[in-house]
């Protein structure tokens, strides 16, 4: 799709001559971007890879970033909400007019409130009262019927953010649960999105994806994908302090869950989308790492994202100083930092908290 040509039109060759004049119409001209939407979901995916600088000084590797807060509703989670709800209409689950019930720290539930509103849904989201304010409000701004549930309920307690969209789901039997944390329909999403965009953003060339793990479908789905086309790619997961994952992947043991305040990262059983065979290592972050990081992030690259993005850079981190010289490493910013502006980017709550 090129600039418009002919009667009231412009030539082609106008059009390089006006654009050479300007840096970022030169841009978009050469990535032939002209294209108009008919949906906000046809937004969607091919977000951009940014290569970070000052945030990582003194490592002698390059190091990519795939800014996922770029989606429409802000975040990863907009890539499996849009294919998820696809499916489920096209083979029946999910009927015209029906009402999508999930669990979500927040992100899922923002990107099903967008499919929601386009696909004339019902949307119940069950949420922790413990989540960012700013999702919380950004989900009533799409009309989300919310369950707020006590974060802080053992996974086992019917009234936990666990169990409580399934017995939603059991009690609704016309509602669709997509169960975002054990449907591998998740991974699927990423493994023919996520995957096959680093893969040709990076031109085949890469040595690590360094992400973190929350439900485990984006790791597992885009490392799927990397794998098949180079074995030799190493996949490196990044659960926080308190998050069962960890151990289970370093010692096959069962552990019990732990404090956390990294929304979206870990959990608090072994759920089903986790594939970790697909997996090289797993690195475990704390919060104050993760959110200094973040804060970091905003201040070196003037990247604004969540805490999980700042769990990824401590990772990549890491990561960097083992493999050395010349390596090239992907990593994702899974979600935008104006969903924190009252917590992490908060001096006051990041100082009751002990991190500063």
């Amino acid at each position: 799709m090129g600039f418009p040509t002919g009667p009231g039109g412009i030539s082609d060759s106008s059009c390089r001559c006006r654009v050479a004049e300007d840096p970022l119409a030169a841009i978009l001209f050469a990535m032939n971007d002209t294209r108009v939407i008919d949906r906000i979901s046809d937004a969607v995916g091919w977000t951009p890879l940014l290569r970070l600088n000052r945030s990582v000084e003194g490592l002698d590797c390059e190091i990519f970033a795939k800014l996922e807060f770029l989606n429409p509703m802000g975040s990863v989670k907009d890539r499996i909400a849009r294919y998820m709800v696809d499916r489920a209409l096209e083979d029946g689950q999910l009927k015209p007019g029906g009402t999508v019930i999930e669990s979500s720290s927040g992100n899922t539930a923002m990107g099903l409130a967008m499919m929601s509103v386009l696909k004339d849904l019902q949307c119940t989201m069950v949420v922790r009262r413990q989540i960012s304010k700013e999702k919380l409000d950004c989900l009533r701004a799409m009309g989300v019927e919310l369950v707020l549930v006590d974060g802080n309920l053992p996974p086992e307690n019917p009234e936990s953010y666990n169990l409580k969209a399934r017995l939603l789901a059991e009690e609704h039997p016309d509602w669709w649960f997509p169960d975002q944390h054990n449907n591998k329909v998740n991974n699927e999403a990423h493994y023919h999105s996520t995957g096959p965009e680093i893969w040709r953003q990076m031109e085949g060339r890469i040595d690590s994806l360094v992400a973190g793990i929350g439900t485990g479908g984006t790791i597992c789905g885009a490392a799927r994908y990397l794998k098949e086309q180079d074995p030799s790619i190493e996949i490196v997961a990044i659960d926080p302090e308190g998050s069962v994952f960890y151990d289970w992947f370093h010692e096959g043991r069962a552990v019990e869950p732990g404090a956390c305040l990294i929304e979206g990262l870990g959990d608090e059983e072994i759920i089903g989308c986790p594939e970790f065979d697909l997996l090289d290592d797993m690195l475990r972050v704390t919060d104050r790492d993760a959110f200094l990081a973040t804060r970091e992030l905003a201040q070196t690259e003037a990247v604004l994202a969540g805490g999980s993005s700042g769990a990824a850079l401590w990772g990549v981190r890491e990561v960097a100083r083992r493999l050395g010289p010349r390596a090239r490493i992907v990593t994702l910013f899974p979600d935008s930092g104006t969903r924190y502006l009252s917590t992490i980017f908060n001096d006051g709550w990041m100082k009751e908290k002990g991190f500063l």
